[in-house]
């Protein structure tokens, strides 16, 4: 881990920060993740507790737009490896988000993309952290350089799914209005089996995305859609019947005038094309909203 930097100089921030890669974590004591919040509507619980306690000391500086200092038990880089590295004069930023408390289930979810509001760190699984994506903060190399590093992957594969996670977060579709509300009954349907110990929370277990593609596109009056159920692996202590369940599933979603749904392909991600899956679009079911 980095020693203290004693007496800071352009060379040694440099130095320093020759070590630190996208993905990399500080586990430093005392970290704290700053953000701004509006004193008359706090919504967060660190906002909400930060404002009460001023009301309690009568500090009268809290009013307006203030400051909200929230202890964090751990920060993960996300600024590419190769703007870390360069100079701290030319490129002095660098931009960091969180790590927050989970449980082992979301974890799982978390590494195989099911939840893209986080990024799995493997250095981490242990302490049951995991990277929170919402919550973003820009500080500068010099901050970065007296941290304590530590490594938060080890291989190239797990590097590339820091990154597949972050541009998950960042590039997401939005749906258009009357397709959301389409899909409301299957959403909660997801929502609700997913976790349940049976046959058809074992097959949505198993499923790694579901991907729709929109032809000739998303806003002409009449639109087809291709459906792709794309599996990780067959559903485990149970019987595959992906027929069954996925017709289940695809029976859930509301018909409407201008969409013209065919029959849903399930396939293992080595069986799409590759033309087939870069004009498709994942979904996220439990990120779905309206777009305005």
């Amino acid at each position: 881990m980095n020693q203290p930097i004693a007496r800071k100089s352009e060379q040694a921030i440099n130095e320093a920060l020759r070590e630190w890669r996208q993905g990399d974590i500080t586990l430093d004591m005392g970290l704290e993740f700053l953000y701004i919040a509006d004193v008359s509507f706090p919504l967060s619980p660190a906002s909400i507790e930060a404002i009460r306690s001023a009301t309690n000391s009568d500090d009268s500086d809290m009013r307006g737009i203030a400051p909200i200092l929230d202890e964090v038990p751990g920060l993960v880089i996300l600024t590419q490896t190769c703007d870390v590295i360069r100079n701290c004069r030319e490129r002095p930023y660098i931009e960091v988000a969180p790590l927050v408390k989970s449980d082992a289930q979301t974890i799982e979810e978390v590494r195989r993309f099911k939840r893209p509001a986080y990024a799995y760190i493997p250095a981490t699984v242990r302490d049951l952290l995991v990277a929170d994506l919402d919550r973003t903060m820009t500080v500068e190399k010099s901050i970065v350089a007296s941290w304590g590093r530590t490594p938060g992957w080890e291989t190239d594969e797990e590097s590339r799914d820091f990154v597949q996670a972050i541009s998950r977060k960042r590039s997401r579709f939005a749906f258009p209005n009357d397709f959301v509300h389409a899909i409301r009954h299957l959403q909660n349907r997801i929502i609700e089996k997913h976790h349940k110990q049976s046959e058809e929370g074992a097959h949505l277990r198993a499923l790694r995305e579901i991907r729709i593609r929109a032809a000739p596109s998303w806003n002409h009056d009449q639109v087809k859609l291709d459906w792709w159920f794309i599996k990780d692996y067959e559903p485990q202590d149970y019987t595959s019947n992906w027929a069954k369940w996925v017709n289940s599933w695809f029976a859930l979603f509301e018909q409407v005038d201008r969409f013209h749904t065919e029959l849903p392909i399930v396939c293992a991600l080595g069986d799409i094309t590759a033309q087939d899956y870069v004009e498709s679009y994942r979904l996220d079911l439990d990120q779905l909203s309206i777009s305005r």
